[in-house]
């Protein structure tokens, strides 16, 4: 095991281990979010409703944490829900016991702080590609970047991720 796999160990206790069944919300848009979420296993989505229409932005998969940052930590509605694509695995840490696990481990806080700047890098390279990338050139990025999504993710939700129709993504792919 690695250091910070120890370090976690130690506060392994804190931790709530949950199976989802596949399509469940854990996070509704505009509700508060209570937990974070360890993935040990399974596929989930950020989605958000914009004037009736189901807009798919983020996928999550296996050794990822999922949470709603803005809300969980300053009690704001969340901007998005979070919903489970299969069947999964996770582990649950409140807000009062994850505050406890980073005022006693400054390794588990800085490894937080990593993956939150890795998740600011990877939302700052999707929002470029939407600005200057056509569809055709986002789904390969797709291709190259996360060929797991392609494989664990129903196409109606790639097509929203890509911003584009399910039809226009089925005559990308037929192109291909």
């Amino acid at each position: 095991m690695t250091s910070i796999q120890l370090e976690w160990q130690k506060f392994s206790h804190l931790f709530t281990r949950e199976e989802v069944p596949a399509r469940t919300v854990l996070l509704k848009e505009g509700d508060v979010a209570r937990k974070i979420y360890f993935i040990e296993k399974g596929c989930f989505r950020l989605s958000f409703n914009n004037d009736g229409k189901d807009i798919t932005f983020q996928f999550f998969f296996e050794n990822e944490g999922i949470s709603s940052a803005e809300s969980f930590r300053y009690d704001q509605p969340s901007l998005y829900s979070i919903e489970s694509l299969e069947p999964s695995i996770v582990h649950t840490l409140t807000k009062t016991d994850y505050f406890k696990i980073i005022e006693n481990s400054l390794l588990i806080k800085q490894n937080i702080e990593e993956q939150l700047i890795q998740r600011l890098l990877y939302i700052e390279k999707l929002f470029l590609s939407r600005i200057k990338n056509s569809p055709e050139e986002r789904y390969q990025e797709l291709l190259e970047q996360y060929p797991q999504i392609l494989q664990r993710v129903p196409q109606h939700y790639i097509a929203s991720f890509l911003g584009i129709t399910p039809v226009s993504l089925s005559r990308i792919r037929n192109r291909r």
